[in-house]
């Protein structure tokens, strides 16, 4: 007794074998035009391209790292991407990567630490990826990637600090010293500043910036506060300035590390019936969408998160061809909008 299995196995996925089959070439020749090999006459690589059109063939793309030695991937390690600075830079290095043929496989840590970083880095040698992206604007990531010896290329993005190797970075220091000039231009005798977390290499970088301006303007040190980069801390701060202004202290312009605690602190003065920017000006960082339409409209330091990514991608690009590379700066810009004015009187 015999019992036909026709139609009751599932179909096996397509190989190299059944385009070569159909396109009439050898198993190379199909090898080396869907790797781009050059050395393939034009008429046969129509007749494969036709064959893996018309099979709906896709390439195995492990097996296509193992032919030319690149997965065509990187990988990024990052943290803290419910801020709107790690989100935006994540999406312009996939963007960017994408437009370059690379795919961005993507890990979230929830702790900066060595050994976090470090099997982070391992998972993604691991998989073959051809290079990996470290954006943990923390010290201790810092700290942790002077020690990395990986077997892959890194490249350091929005980390900054010596020893890190090829790294892309928007100008904290010089966009703290545009808002810290702005105010002092503005005739405000000083500015003070509300940071934010001292672990963070962002708020560390723009605090040098705000200080290095008051003291190469001369102007008297101001106050300075640290907060957590969110909305809540802004606001306790913007409490505690609006008491002591309430109590006659000249407390005209502040510079704020990111808008989110400038929004917060904008909030509590005008709950104490303070006028930004009639009594308290106002400066922000980053820039996010929603700052134009803050009440009043915020004056902040835009960072390029686009162009960010793009030479994020670049430096790795130049990376895997072996050139030279050295520490790539992006300017900020200073967007004046309604939340800063003369001090008052």
């Amino acid at each position: 007794m015999s019992t036909d299995t026709t139609g009751s196995a599932p179909a096996r996925p397509l190989v190299m074998s059944d385009v070569a089959a159909r396109a009439g070439v050898s198993h190379q020749t199909v090898s080396r035009v869907v790797n781009g090999h050059p050395n393939v006459a034009p008429l046969t690589r129509a007749r494969v391209q036709r064959a893996i059109e018309e099979l709906g063939y896709r390439p195995n793309a492990a097996a296509r790292a193992l032919v030319t030695g690149s997965s065509r991937t990187i990988g990024l390690v990052t943290i803290d991407v419910n801020q709107y600075g790690p989100a935006q830079t994540m999406i312009g290095l996939e963007q960017a990567a994408r437009g370059a043929g690379y795919s961005l496989s993507v890990t979230i840590l929830d702790r900066a630490d060595t050994a976090a970083i470090q099997d982070a880095v391992d998972r993604f040698v691991g998989q073959s990826v051809d290079a990996v992206v470290m954006h943990i604007a923390d010290l201790r990531a810092v700290e942790a990637l002077e020690l990395l010896d990986p077997l892959v290329p890194v490249v350091a993005v929005q980390m900054g600090g010596e020893g890190l190797g090829p790294t892309v970075t928007v100008g904290q220091e010089a966009g703290a010293r545009l808002a810290v000039q702005h105010l002092l231009d503005l005739g405000h005798p000083t500015v003070h500043h509300l940071s934010g977390p001292e672990n963070s290499v962002e708020s560390a970088r723009r605090l040098a910036g705000w200080r290095e301006a008051l003291a190469e303007a001369g102007a008297p040190a101001g106050e300075l506060w640290h907060g957590d980069w969110w909305p809540a801390s802004g606001y306790e701060v913007g409490l505690v300035l609006a008491d002591r202004v309430a109590a006659g202290e000249q407390l005209t312009a502040v510079f704020v590390a990111n808008d989110q605690m400038a929004l917060g602190l904008m909030v509590a003065l005008r709950e104490r019936g303070l006028a930004v920017p009639g009594d308290v000006s106002v400066v922000g960082f980053d820039d996010v969408p929603e700052a134009p339409y803050f009440s009043p409209p915020l004056t902040t330091v835009r960072q390029d998160f686009d162009e960010l990514g793009r030479r994020g991608v670049q430096l790795v690009l130049a990376r895997l061809a072996g050139a030279d590379t050295c520490p790539d700066l992006v300017e900020p810009r200073l967007l004046v909008r309604g939340s800063t004015g003369a001090p008052p009187g």
